[in-house]
């Protein structure tokens, strides 16, 4: 057993990390995936989901996959069929321990360099402590200037934003920042002042009786899931629902904040720029709107 912040934890075996890949099935560690010359390498030419696995089977695979093979149509990229995806799927979740978390990405990638098939494949790791640990003690947030205004990208339709790519170097620079300055992630700001997203969440607030997240089609922010989820159950403890705008300082002074995500669920902001909220943490809400998912 090990103590975290007055928490006392299990400890347990853990489970390998897993790969399958379209085609070929499970793949021993050490394997080769990829062509050196795949565009999703040279590129990041690519597109992936990430889903929650709990109890052997991933949550929503309904809504990540459409949201998958929209993000593929914008990027002309030929996706294999549905029940081709499925299958990949399951063949790399067969087995998963009924009681771990797992956390199940799915890759799709131009392919070779010259032309070729697209590369597809599925990997499966445990939920990492520090995410589950921040479901229950909760986040401190950094703002960080994204320098586009809140409603420029939205427009323009070239432009690859609004799903999840393989070119991630925005996202990881974020989170290295995070690192840097001793904080657990940053929340992206416009340069007229509107909270947007975090590198790897959706923002979700509560004004009043109301629940809240930022509108994806006016900002062009990645449609969450897990945030749309809530949202759309909102009504099951008492709550409207809404997309609105807000900035930090306004989120200071609303009832609770979250950052959402399908592998992270529900974590409470706890600090934003290192200044806690006016109410008292934790919010009561948040646990009931973890109830809201499948997560322990």
């Amino acid at each position: 057993m090990t103590e975290l912040s007055g928490t006392t934890e299990l400890t347990h075996q853990a489970e390998p990390p897993r790969v399958a890949v379209l085609g070929r099935g499970l793949v021993p560690a050490g394997q080769p995936v990829l062509r050196g010359d795949d565009l999703g390498v040279l590129h990041g030419d690519g597109v992936f989901e990430t889903m929650h696995l709990r109890d052997g089977r991933p949550w929503l695979v309904g809504e990540h996959l459409a949201r998958l093979a929209w993000a593929a149509d914008r990027l002309d990229l030929r996706l294999p069929p549905t029940a081709a995806l499925l299958d990949l799927l399951e063949s790399v979740a067969v087995g998963w321990p009924a009681g771990t978390e797992g956390a199940l990405r799915l890759v799709c990638t131009r392919g070779p360099e010259g032309g070729g098939p697209p590369t597809v494949y599925a990997t499966l790791g445990e939920v990492p402590q520090p995410t589950r640990r921040a479901r229950r003690l909760g986040i401190a947030v950094a703002t960080l200037p994204l320098g586009v205004a809140a409603d420029c990208r939205a427009s323009l339709d070239w432009l690859p934003i609004g799903f999840k790519s393989t070119s991630y170097a925005l996202s990881s620079a974020a989170r290295r920042w995070a690192v840097r300055h001793g904080v657990d992630d940053v929340l992206w700001v416009s340069t007229d002042g509107y909270a947007l997203e975090g590198p790897t969440a959706n923002l979700v607030w509560l004004e009043g009786d109301t629940l809240c997240t930022v509108p994806p089609a006016r900002t062009g922010i990645l449609p969450g899931v897990t945030a749309a989820w809530l949202l759309a159950h909102a009504h099951e403890l008492g709550f409207t629902a809404a997309e609105r705008m807000i900035g930090p300082g306004d989120l200071r002074e609303a009832d609770a904040a979250w950052l959402t995500s399908s592998v992270r669920g529900v974590a409470e902001i706890r600090t934003l720029d290192g200044i806690g909220p006016h109410r008292a943490f934790p919010s009561p809400h948040t646990a009931r709107l973890q109830q809201l998912l499948p997560h322990p």
